[in-house]
Formats: C-alpha cells, structure tokens, sequence
C-alpha cells in the first residue's frame, strides 16, 4: 500500500493517488485564479477536472511525460505537490489564452496596463481597479450587479470587434468607458475574469462577427451587415459570382482592409504594419475598385455581404 502520490510514482505506477491529487490540484489551481472550466463544461466540477488532467497526459510531445519530469525534480510528497501546481496552472493559463474570452482578456488587459487611470493589484487571481481608489478595496459583489452597471451606460457601442491588429480608437473609447463605470461602481478591484465577462455582455464581443458599415459608392454607406444573418441568408443569383470576381482582383493587403474600410489610413498603416503613405494608396485603391465593381447590375449589399464571408473563411 502506498500512502500518496511520491511514493506510488517510486513504483514507477501512475495510480489513483496520483490522479486524485492532479484532481485537487486543478480544483485548487482554478479556485484561487479564476480560470473558465474546459471545454465542453458550464461549470468546474470533478469531470472537468478530470477532462483537464486528460487533456494534460495527451499533449503532443509531451503527455505524461510532465508527470515524470515533476517526479524526478521532487524530493518528497511537498516538493511534488508544488511541481504539479506549477504545471497546471501554466497549462489552463495557456489554454485560457485560447478561447475568445481568453483574448478579451489580454486585450483590455493591455488597454488597461497602457492607462495609468487603472492600476493592477498585487496577488492571484489578476484584478483591476481605478488608480484613485484604495489599493486593498477588493469588490466582493455580484457579478450580476456590474452587469447591470455597464448596461445602465448610454452612447457607446462597438459595431466592429476586430479579432487581430490594433484595437480600433472608437472601440478602445467604449471598452473604457464601461470599464471606467464598473470600476468606479464597484469602488475596489474587480477580477479581470469578471472585467471580460462584463463587457461580453455589453456589448455581445463573443457573439457572432458583426461587421461595420461599408462604403458602396462615394458619399453613400452600405447598411450594417450581420456576418451569421448574411451566411444564412440565400444569396441573389450571381452574387457569388461577382463577390468571387472582385476577391480574385484584390491584393492580400486590400482583403485585410475590407472590414475595415470607414478606418483612415493611419489604421490601417497599423493593422498591415506598412507606411502611412503605402497604407492610403492600398485603401484608395480599394475603394475605387469596389465603387467600380458595385456600380455593375448586382446587389450591392449582396455582394458586399458575400465579401465579408470570404474574409471570415480566409486563413488567418
């Protein structure tokens, strides 16, 4: 009979008390930093736990080859708990980073770390609260309450959530001005966790790509295309046709820039990484060839909507 993990792994058998401790580790793990449950799961409970030490033993290249590296670094029972806590919480930190609420996350985290109104406060799991505010207030509240905060805020929206390249200026505005309001309501830190969820449902950032007005011709605004009613949506005849025409024609630079054609060229020197003046003539250039192509005997809207689908199916 072995009496924990350390021991068993000396008899070089991966077996129950080996598992369970991985399992009271993810718990603890995920309860002192906040980290959404896997895929698959709503809530944490011990099957999603165990989906996270499965997923751990079958990593390529790696496996439970963790487990033995862990083993091998420990000098007793202690000594092993703390390597199995390290690896775990590096590796739900990783795939924290994967989901769409992970990448909410990093990104007001930046909008917030390049701001000095908001300050970061010390310990696990990550928090923010207004510089001005007491730096030990903690907002110990329901998430509910802050939900309802932001929806109370009136005049902003996001009408683009671009998933790569700079944030937008007006989107930068609205994400702070609902993290502003939060804050400054909760009076104290808030987990970052929480800051994502909040504005999630503000403005709806993980739902379906919604995509910002389009110019069709000069002076004139296409209306607002929703990208998951559009692909639903049976297109006119030719629309394909014509959308694939114009697709062929544009440079890779002009089909990154399709979503964003009411930004100016300073936006979108950032978001190709090119000069100031590369950046206005590849914009220009866009422009000119939708105007000409929209003006033919087809669905303007249709097309453009068509378009915005092949930007969503290009890799990346």
């Amino acid at each position: 009979m072995t009496s924990g993990a350390f021991e068993e792994l000396q008899t070089g058998e991966f077996g129950p008390a080996t598992f369970d401790l991985l399992r009271r580790l993810v718990h603890q793990v995920r309860r002192a930093s906040g980290f959404p449950p896997p895929k698959g799961h709503t809530v944490w409970s011990d099957d999603a736990a165990y989906d996270v030490i499965s997923a751990m033993l079958s990593q390529e290249g790696a496996g439970q080859r963790f487990v033995t590296v862990c083993f091998a670094q420990a000098a007793d029972e202690a000594s092993l708990e703390r390597l199995f806590l390290t690896s775990i919480k590096n590796f739900l930190i990783d795939e924290a980073k994967k989901t769409p609420r992970g990448k909410l996350r990093r990104r007001i985290t930046r909008l917030m770390t390049e701001d000095p109104a908001y300050r970061k406060s010390s310990g696990s799991p990550p928090r923010w609260a207004l510089a001005d505010h007491p730096e030990h207030a903690l907002w110990q509240g329901d998430l509910d309450d802050l939900i309802t905060q932001a929806a109370q805020v009136r005049g902003v929206g996001i009408t683009r959530w671009n998933h790569s390249g700079p944030t937008p200026r007006q989107t930068v505005h609205a994400l702070k001005t609902i993290l502003s309001s939060v804050l400054q309501y909760a009076q104290g830190a808030v987990r970052e966790e929480d800051l994502a969820k909040v504005l999630e449902a503000r403005f709806e950032l993980l739902a379906p790509a919604r995509f910002t007005a389009l110019y069709a011709d000069e002076g004139s605004v296409a209306e607002l295309v929703d990208q998951h009613a559009a692909t639903t949506a049976s297109d006119p005849p030719g629309v394909h046709g014509v959308a694939e025409d114009i697709w062929q024609r544009l440079s890779p630079n002009e089909r990154l820039l399709l979503p964003y054609l009411d930004e100016d060229a300073h936006h979108a020197a950032q978001l190709l990484e090119i000069r100031h003046t590369h950046a206005a003539a590849v914009l220009l250039n866009l422009k000119t060839t939708l105007r000409t192509a929209l003006s033919a005997d087809s669905d303007p809207h249709a097309v453009m909507a068509a378009l915005l689908r092949r930007c969503g199916d290009a890799p990346s």
